[in-house]
């Protein structure tokens, strides 16, 4: 996959299933992943460098990007503007 423009694609981890105390959460209660790693970049857009790159560990949005799965695997595709943080 090759995003355009400033799109990434993001595989976000997978969510929580168990808490600190050892309560397994349901398939139904658990919370959407807001972390996730880059899995490919886009060239930019208009001259802009993209400031992410494969490989980074990222917080976005909780509601951000567009699901999309692709052999298999659940991905994101968002614009790098809906990364809040890189880790």
């Amino acid at each position: 996959m090759k995003p355009i423009n400033d799109r990434v694609v993001v595989k976000p981890a997978d969510a929580v299933e168990k808490t600190r105390g050892g309560i397994i959460i349901p398939d139904t209660a658990k919370e959407k992943p807001q972390r996730g790693e880059i899995i490919a970049v886009g060239p930019g857009k208009e001259g802009n460098a993209m400031t992410v790159k494969v490989g980074d560990v990222v917080l976005y949005g909780k509601y951000s990007g567009q699901e999309l799965e692709h052999e298999g695997h659940k991905y994101l595709i968002m614009k790098e503007d809906d990364i809040l943080v890189i880790l």
